[in-house]
């Protein structure tokens, strides 16, 4: 049983840390459902969220923004998270699925000048590390706090995933999701 107010409980956590991968869903504009398989981690206690990052395997667009996933957060928020465990043996098989409210946390202004796209690279002018002044057009806002847990998330994804160490991270957004709802089947433990 969870804490009072918290959604993730010890068992819920341990089966996370487990996991190598999830399946995030977002919805589109015409309702049609979008699973997408994802990388994550899990943001420390007493934070009820999961990070998951827009990182540089190949996608459709050099622009992270501009993925479908991104899309549809940025216009309902609600996300549904899948993590499952299969075994041959089926008395080990568990699952686990979240709700959520997914938002971006953008990086700080310390990426910018990190390697940012240069004239001709396909993130040109896409903002991939390099902000405008706050508050201008299309310029993402910088909260202190969200950078600070942009560069926390950096660092729990490549604790995880040693092929992060070769990415650019902290100069590309991260999805946040904080859980509001968790629903388990089957036997966590191992």
């Amino acid at each position: 049983m969870g804490l009072p107010g918290r959604v993730l409980t010890g068992a819920h956590r341990s089966f996370l840390s487990e996991a190598r991968r999830a399946v995030l869903v977002t919805a589109g504009s015409a309702g049609e459902l979008r699973p997408v398989p994802i990388c994550f981690a899990v943001a420390p206690p007493p934070a009820d969220a999961l990070w998951t990052p827009l990182d540089e395997k190949p996608k459709r667009s050099a622009d992270p923004r501009s993925l479908a996933r991104v899309r549809d957060i940025l216009a309902r928020p609600t996300v549904g998270i899948l993590v499952d465990r299969w075994d041959e043996d089926w008395s080990r098989l568990a699952w686990l699925r979240l709700e959520g409210q997914a938002t971006l946390l953008e990086p700080g202004e310390g990426a910018a000048g990190m390697g940012n796209a240069g004239p001709g690279d396909p993130g040109e002018g896409r903002g991939l590390g390099a902000h405008a002044p706050a508050g201008a057009l299309g310029a993402p806002d910088v909260n202190p706090a969200a950078v600070a847990e942009h560069a926390e998330a950096v660092a729990a994804l490549r604790a995880r995933y040693p092929q992060y160490d070769r990415q650019a991270l902290e100069r590309r957004p991260i999805i946040r999701v904080t859980l509001t709802r968790a629903v388990d089947w089957g036997s966590l433990e191992t």
